[in-house]
Parts: C-alpha cells; structure tokens; sequence
C-alpha cells in the first residue's frame, strides 16, 4: 500500500496484462465476461441475434421488434463515455483493490488523467458498487413488466440426431423486459414454475405489471 495514501503501490507488471493495455483489448475482455459465446441484446433480452455494424465493437439486433444498435457498455456505466475502455478496467481494479477507499484526486493522480475524469471514474464506479443499485427489482410504481423463454443452443452432449420434443436438448433462457426500461436475462434449467418463480420474485417489483404469454408455467 502506498504509505499514508490507502492507494495500492502500482508496479507496471500489474497492469501488463493485454485489457489493461488497449481499449480493443479491453472491450474484447468485457465482452468474453458479459456475454461469453452468447450475444445479448441490453434493449429487448434477444440472444444471439444481432451482428456486427462497420463501427467496431457495435453491433445491431436482428429482432424486428427492436432492431437497436448496442455495444458491450450498453445499459452501463461506462455507457456514453469518452474514456478510454482499458482506462475504465484500470479504474475498476484501483478502486476494487483500495482497501480504505480511493479518491477522485489519487486515482487522477495513479492513472495520468485529468481531475475531472478521474471524478467521473469514481462517482460511476461507485454507483454500480452501491448495494441494491443495478439490480433493484423490475416494474416500481407498476411498470409493466415482459416475461418469456425461449431455446437457443444446445446442451453441451446432447445428441442432436436423436428426435426431440420442444426445447429438449437445448439451453432455456428467460428473459425479463420492463416497457421503456431495462432488459435481463437468465439461463434456466427448465420452463417449469420452480425454475421461473425464484427468478421472478428476485427480479420484479410487487407493484409491477407482468405480462406474459398463455404458457402455464408463467400464467
């Protein structure tokens, strides 16, 4: 620790990793960790349906319901901003590793950025951090909220040649979608009501509107 500073004494070994080093690096590394193999769209939940534009890391939905352009800060708080992606992950493992904390002033400071990002950085940061604040439930002050499933991909195994009923051998996701607000999504093991409903009462408001379609395990 950097003596009297509550600031980690950075070696440059630290930070030799590649998304540390460049923000193409660092949004491929973001990407692995938000989507892994399986792209999601932030706006409507739809998985691996979407491509890539000519602006590099952007990519477009193919759903006609929703056709959005949308990137891996998307519905972050990195979204919208100017700083630099490896920039943002050196700020994450600063303040993550700050054992009494990191000001606007010290992380300006350690990363060779003005105050006034490093003040950005910090109060952003902090925000995602807070207990409760990304992952607060859906449909406050009765919003409607979407409920639905759908199969994508198949179980690792699965013998795909042997005849299937429905989504049998294939992966099940759930997706939540609050009208004019938020998306998420969940890998599930089935589509039955102990599988969904543990789900849905962690996720959505007692106030909220659901809305689904007549399957009788989200009816």
């Amino acid at each position: 620790m950097g003596i009297g500073t509550g600031l980690p004494v950075m070696s440059k070994s630290m930070f030799n990793a590649p998304h540390f080093q460049s923000p193409e690096a660092a949004r491929e590394y973001l990407e692995a960790l938000r989507w892994g193999s399986e792209r999601v769209c932030p706006h409507c939940g739809t998985v691996n349906e979407s491509f890539a534009t000519k602006k590099p890391g952007v990519y477009r939905c193919r759903a006609k319901q929703c056709r959005k352009d949308f990137s891996v800060t998307t519905k972050s708080v990195m979204e919208s901003s100017h700083i630099k992606l490896n920039v943002w992950l050196q700020a994450f493992f600063q303040m993550a590793s700050s054992k009494k904390g990191i000001s606007s002033h010290q992380l300006h400071r350690a990363l060779g950025i003005t105050y006034k990002s490093a003040w950005f950085l910090t109060h952003r940061i902090r925000e995602a951090m807070r207990a409760g604040g990304l992952m607060s439930p859906m449909g406050g002050s009765g919003n409607v909220v979407e409920v639905d499933e759908t199969y994508t991909g198949f179980i690792a195994g699965a013998n795909t040649k042997t005849p299937r009923r429905g989504g049998q051998y294939r992966n099940v996701v759930v997706t939540l979608v609050e009208r004019g607000g938020s998306a998420r999504s969940f890998h599930v093991d089935g589509t039955t009501v102990a599988d969904i409903a543990p789900i849905l009462r962690a996720n959505i408001s007692r106030e909220a509107c659901l809305m689904s379609d007549d399957a009788r395990h989200l009816s």
